[in-house]
């Protein structure tokens, strides 16, 4: 029943969204080559499924972030539970991982061309950049948080490392590491577009570029409708999956 309203709210929000679009197409004074109808977009969205650019597109850019998302997680993680059992090697790294947080990763985008090139490589890069930091230091934080009365029940039972580490350590902490591995989500998404401008000649992100070089607006809407409906799915499975986890080691019914 709450998925089912779930839906019935997602199909209302879009709408209004539509309304609003319809609205502003109807009472402003931009030609329709610049700002097109929701039916423009709409045609223009069949023509690219016709045609087969729009799969083509979504599984190169769903490929690279897949590869970048995965592996930056992966890395954070276990990086994150190591220094969090080892807050006196933390506070020397911290400084370093604060400098580098702030920095957008685009501003890494040149540099990471001029190595790598034109392709896949760049846009999987700015991916993991993007997803990296909020996942890392969400992890330290989940660890330094961690109950102490688990350690002490542990250490009573007589478990050890590795098994510290996988069966109580991550389990207990693995709330708070979702909400870090959450926010990468939406972050590595929007990145995954933006680098995609910029290092690469195929992708939803090239996508909009070479439709504004060709002045085709509905196209370019048509895919911004396309990657913001994506990461709502995405989003939606990421929230599946949390909830899956929680539930089989306790933390939710």
């Amino acid at each position: 029943m709450k998925r089912l309203l779930s839906i019935k709210n997602v199909i209302v929000s879009l709408a209004i969204l539509i309304g609003v679009w319809q609205i502003l197409f109807v009472v402003s004074d931009f030609s329709p080559t610049l700002f097109p109808s929701p039916l423009q977009a709409f045609w223009a969205l069949v023509d690219m499924c016709v045609d087969g650019t729009l799969f083509t597109n979504i599984a190169t850019s769903m490929y690279r972030f897949a590869i970048g998302y995965i592996s930056s997680i992966v890395v954070a993680v276990i990086l994150g539970l190591i220094l969090g059992r080892l807050p006196g090697i933390f506070k020397y790294v911290n400084p370093t991982v604060q400098l580098l947080r702030p920095i957008s990763p685009t501003a890494w985008m040149p540099f990471i061309v001029l190595l790598f090139g034109i392709g896949d490589v760049p846009a999987i890069v700015i991916i993991f950049i993007a997803a990296f930091f909020p996942v890392l230091l969400s992890t330290v934080a989940a660890v330094g948080n961690i109950d102490p009365i688990y350690l002490k029940v542990s250490k009573n039972f007589g478990i050890r490392q590795p098994q510290l580490m996988w069966k109580v350590i991550f389990p207990a902490a693995f709330p708070q590491i979702a909400n870090g591995v959450h926010l990468a989500l939406g972050t590595a998404w929007i990145f995954l577009v933006a680098g995609e401008m910029v290092g690469a000649q195929s992708g939803l992100g090239y996508q909009i570029i070479d439709a504004r070089n060709n002045v085709r607006a509905d196209i370019l809407l048509a895919t911004i409708i396309v990657i913001g409906l994506i990461g709502l799915l995405l989003d939606t499975l990421l929230k599946i999956i949390e909830k899956k986890v929680l539930k089989a080691w306790g933390g939710v019914k």
